[in-house]
Formats: structure tokens, sequence, C-alpha cells
């Protein structure tokens, strides 16, 4: 089983979100069974799941103590992909689940004060050694800063060629639990959800994982 973290000490950026949607992405893809863990105090992620119709992905609850106990009792029972939401702000919690990623994602919104929050989480995850790519979540059309962004980002490390953009279907499909792709495959929306997906699970075979 591989793990994949989305994170960011700054709120709003997206993670839950995405964290939904690359899991339903990778179960179409072929890589569950997916679990989905939500360690954000929130609950924001366990709320969407809750509301699914469908099966898959997984969830599963874990004591943030014994997490590592958790993902290899997930490995045990058969499954392939960890994805893990992260709390903002609560760097305590934040390191002991990046200890046990095999690639961190970072989503960041296209904006100056969102630039310059992403510091704090590229140092935690530098601090434990991980591989990382941004992802830039979103962006509004043809916005020059989203262009800026990726220059700004491309100091710090990789970027995913994949913007998503903001759109009202991201939100709507959060409200029952779906996703994008789920209310429309052939809308925009959709087609970067999969792109998104193609490239993280590009990024994780280069670790050994999901090859």
């Amino acid at each position: 089983m591989r793990t994949l973290v989305l994170a960011s000490q700054k709120g709003g950026v997206g993670k839950t979100t995405l964290a939904g949607h690359l899991a339903v992405a990778a179960e179409r893809g072929g890589c569950g069974p997916v679990a989905l863990v939500d360690t954000d105090p929130q609950g924001s992620l366990a709320s969407w799941w809750n509301e699914r119709a469908a099966d898959t992905p997984l969830f599963a609850s874990v004591d943030i103590g014994q997490l590592s106990v958790h993902l290899a009792a997930l490995a045990a029972a058969g499954v392939e992909l960890a994805i893990i939401d992260t709390p903002p702000a609560v760097t305590a919690t934040i390191r002991s689940v990046l200890a046990v990623a095999d690639l961190v994602v970072i989503p960041t919104r296209p904006s100056p004060h969102d630039l310059r929050a992403v510091g704090a989480t590229v140092d935690l995850v530098e601090q434990a050694g991980k591989p990382m790519v941004f992802v830039i979540n979103g962006a509004a059309a043809r916005a020059r800063i989203t262009g800026e962004a990726a220059v700004a980002l491309s100091q710090h490390g990789r970027v995913a060629p994949v913007t998503v953009y903001q759109r009202t279907d991201f939100a709507a499909s959060m409200i029952d639990g779906r996703t994008v792709q789920e209310l429309d495959p052939a809308s925009r929306s959709a087609e970067e959800v999969t792109q998104l997906w193609n490239y993280v699970h590009t990024q994780l075979a280069k670790q050994g994982a999901l090859v």
C-alpha cells in the first residue's frame, strides 16, 4: 500500500475537495481499493464521505497516535492506496502524517497570501524528507497570477502541470458526497481531475508505488 498526503498549513486551499476527487479518480483508474483518512478535527472529508451513495472509496477512522498501526491494518486488508487529508496549522499532527507519506501534494491557491504561506509547509515536508508536488487549485480563468504562481512555486519544488480552476461544480459535488467526475464526466472540471490523478499516479510510480 502507498500513502498520499494532502498538506498545507494554510486553510481554504482545497485539500479536502482534492482528496475526495483524487480518491474517486484513483478507483476509476484501477488503483483501488482506495481508503480515505481524515486527520482534520473538523471532519470535512468524513462528512463528505458519509453523504456518498457509492461504496468506494473506503473510509478509515484512525487514531492519529496509532497512525502507522492503522495503515498497516489497511495494507493487510488489501488497500492499495491511502489518501490522507490533514488539518491546517496543527504542526504536530502534520508531522506525524508526513512521516508515513510516500508523496505529499500541497494545494495552493494562486494569491499572494497563499504563496507567502506555502513556505511553512515546504519546510515541514523537507524536514520529513518526503517528495512533494504543488497543485495550483481554485484558479481564475485567464488570470495572469496563475502563471506567476507556478513560477514562484517552482522555486520550491515540482509543480503539477495541471491547474484546477475555480468552478461551481466542485462545490456542488461536495454537498452530496459526489465528485465532478460523477456529476458530469464530460466536464472540464472532470477532465482536470483525471489529468491531475494521472500526473500524481506517475509521481507515485517514480517512488516505486502503484506501478
